[in-house]
């Protein structure tokens, strides 16, 4: 059988596994509302005075946008909206790498949709690590335009920190902060959490740079003919080749898609989450788990692509 991005098998495996691998883990977020109220709000204001416990381990820039995006001095070594993160040179061990004779399509190394999400959950940059700081005057020029690793990981940082203001900062990208450090010392299903239901372990996303079991991204979509057990997106806006559920002709967060980044319509990491979140059921409802743009009830998210 032909099967164009991953083994048969795994898919099974992914659909059986989709129950756990697709729900929402413990959380003080409430998901409810935009952003502001989900895992990807850094500042963890929804944790109220709380959120103070996490002033040793990054820098509360007291914006929720800014960990990502900023207005002004945006990263321009990367094609990525108003894109304020960090982006270290990282070669990726892909999922071509296992050798299984049922791949049919290249894979390249992750695209900017993924790279976007990977600048955080390979574990090689800090989460804080930005280019523009806001209210700080710590912009820092040289990044924007070309981003030099040596300099990131020239600076200082670690729990108790005095740099930049007092915090605690993960701006450096080596060993001491990777997936095996500091996250993980609290945040993993063998560190030291105090309750499942108020530090939860992160490990499914620490993704590290090895992508093998990881669902395949930077690969091609393959296209319409026979034998290809694989449904085809109905809509292409410029680089984005999507599956339009509702006919707005537009690529809604809720609507898988693909980008072509030069190597044809591929998977990337965006292709099926949306770091902002999705309602349910409309704008007010609880986001989908693991800002997924569709639920995977029923293998709902799988089946959008895959035929099976």
């Amino acid at each position: 059988m032909k099967f164009g991005a991953i083994k048969s098998t795994v898919l099974i495996t992914l659909m059986v596994w989709g129950a756990a691998a697709f729900s929402e883990v413990p959380s003080k977020a409430s998901n409810v509302g935009g952003i502001a109220n989900t895992r990807h709000n850094l500042t963890q204001s929804y944790l109220g005075g709380n959120a103070g416990f996490m002033n040793l381990s990054r820098n509360d820039y007291g914006e929720v946008c800014v960990y990502c995006h900023t207005p002004h001095g945006a990263n321009s070594s990367v094609a990525l909206p108003l894109w304020n993160r960090t982006i270290k040179a990282t070669t990726y061990t892909t999922y071509d790498t296992l050798g299984t004779s049922t791949l049919t399509q290249p894979v390249a190394q992750p695209g900017r949709n993924s790279l976007s999400c990977l600048s955080c959950h390979d574990g090689t940059v800090a989460v804080d690590s930005v280019i523009n700081m806001p209210g700080s005057g710590k912009y820092q020029a040289s990044q924007a335009s070309s981003q030099s690793d040596s300099f990131l990981n020239a600076w200082p940082g670690g729990p108790g920190s005095s740099f930049y203001g007092g915090h605690g900062t993960l701006q450096v990208s080596n060993s001491a902060f990777n997936e095996y450090g500091q996250c993980q010392s609290c945040h993993s299903i063998n560190g030291p959490q105090f309750s499942s239901a108020t530090i939860p372990a992160f490990d499914v996303f620490y993704i590290s740079t090895d992508l093998t079991n990881d669902h395949p991204v930077g690969i091609r979509f393959p296209a319409a003919g026979p034998g290809v057990d694989f449904n085809q997106p109905n809509r292409i806006t410029g680089s984005v080749s999507f599956f339009d559920t509702d006919g707005n002709g537009r690529a809604d967060a809720k609507n898988i898609r693909l980008y072509d980044t030069g190597n044809g319509y591929s998977v990337e990491c965006a292709s099926c989450h949306d770091p902002h979140g999705v309602p349910s059921n409309g704008a007010g409802s609880v986001t989908n788990p693991t800002f997924m743009r569709v639920s995977n009830t029923g293998s709902a998210l799988c089946l959008t692509c895959h035929v099976k």
